[in-house]
This record gives structure tokens, C-alpha cells and sequence, in this order.
């Protein structure tokens, strides 16, 4: 599991910056595991798996830590 910091959040997705990569991961509202979307502030520490998606990798049963 791979870990970040939320760096955006719009409506049912957002954004994670993770250290030494060049560009801010997507995740959407789906791949959260136990923990709801509105709870989610910019900030927020997450764990994540990277996967691939039609627009490129993006975070997998994502969780808040």
C-alpha cells in the first residue's frame, strides 16, 4: 500500500500527492473503504493501491489514516 496527502477535492473525487511522484494521483468517491467522501478534508493522510483506469493510474480501496 502506497500513502499520500490530499491535495483537491471536488464533487465525489479528488486528488493525491504523493511523495516523489510528479503528478497528483486521482481517486473517486467508489474506491473508499470505510470512511464516507464528506468526511474527507485537503490534507488528510490516505493509503491507497494504484491501479489503472482509461485515463491512467489512479488509487484503489482507498482509506483514511
Amino acid at each position: 500500500m502506497k500513502e499520500g496527502t490530499i491535495t483537491s477535492l471536488r464533487d465525489g473525487y479528488g486528488f493525491i500527492k504523493v511523495e516523489g511522484w510528479e503528478k497528483d494521483l486521482f481517486f473517486h468517491a467508489n474506491e473508499l473503504v470505510d470512511v464516507q467522501f464528506e468526511s474527507l478534508r485537503e490534507g488528510d493522510r490516505l493509503s491507497f493501491e494504484v491501479g489503472e483506469g482509461p485515463k491512467g493510474k489512479n488509487a484503489k480501496n482507498v482509506k483514511k489514516i
